[in-house]
């Protein structure tokens, strides 16, 4: 049965990675239902949550390599043919800094607050944003994006490492209001997921080898994992879809409806 559950959380998880309604949110809801508060920790987050890593590595396989060979590249040669993906890495980089100090300072305080009334706060407080921006379409391609754009969406993503803030909602919020088109604000977004990951991953590695019950929650640990990956992937070609058409109100309406019922019922 727990093997059910933690295959359960990590459909959950793959397919709500993507899409702006904040997985970490979702899982803390599921957990809540299914009463799992006795084997559940941050731990099974980073695991599902590299499941969800590898599949959108995979989806931006070609921009990763391009980017990353370029990024070296250009730092040996300093030739113009490299130049636009240098620039574009270091602006992950700039994007990515804030994240990494606060998840830094405030890991404790996050985990403190992990509980389902905060979670319907936050989804509420996504559904605002969203509603916001639904209609934009920006002007801004990759070759556009400044180093103040880099900042701002960079601190936008700090946001959401409140349970139930989306990231990849608050990045793409943040996108679009710095008049990014919506590809570009989509496709960056996800690039700083990346770096994000790894460090989470980095930084609960040292927790998770320290669980006491890891033996029994290895073999649940890896299929709620691959599970994750394998939804993670279809639910990322499905949300660039509805981000492209303009279609974001959907996700003001199921932010808006989940987040009430967290707050009145959970």
């Amino acid at each position: 049965m727990d093997l059910i559950r933690y295959i359960f959380l990590g459909i959950i998880q793959g397919f709500t990675e993507p899409i702006p309604v904040s997985s970490s949110g979702h899982l803390i809801i599921f957990r809540e239902i299914l009463q799992l508060e006795f084997l559940y920790d941050l731990n099974f987050e980073i695991i599902v949550n590299f499941g969800s890593f590898v599949a959108i590595a995979y989806f931006y396989r070609k921009d990763i390599m391009e980017i990353f060979n370029d990024f070296f590249l250009y730092i040996k040669t300093k030739k113009k043919d490299y130049k636009d993906n240098f620039n574009y890495g270091l602006l992950i980089i700039i994007a990515t800094i804030p994240t990494a100090i606060a998840g830094f300072l405030f890991k404790n305080s996050i985990e403190s607050i992990s509980n389902p009334k905060t979670v319907g706060v936050a989804l509420l407080m996504t559904a605002g944003l969203l509603y916001i921006i639904r209609k934009s379409k920006g002007k801004k391609s990759e070759k556009k994006i400044t180093i103040k754009d880099a900042l701002i969406i960079g601190l936008y993503q700090v946001l959401s490492l409140i349970p139930g803030v989306s990231r990849s909602g608050a990045t793409i919020v943040g996108g679009m209001f710095r008049d990014l088109k919506r590809d570009t604000a989509f496709k960056f977004s996800f690039m700083l997921y990346l770096p994000v990951s790894i460090a989470a991953m980095i930084l609960g590695v040292h927790d998770f080898l320290k669980t006491p019950e890891i033996e029994h929650l290895i073999l649940p640990y890896i299929f709620g994992m691959i599970v994750a990956g394998i939804v993670t992937y279809y639910s990322l070609i499905w949300f660039r879809n509805i981000v492209l058409k303009g279609k974001l109100i959907y996700f003001v309406y199921y932010c808006l409806g989940v987040g009430l019922i967290s707050l009145l019922f959970l």
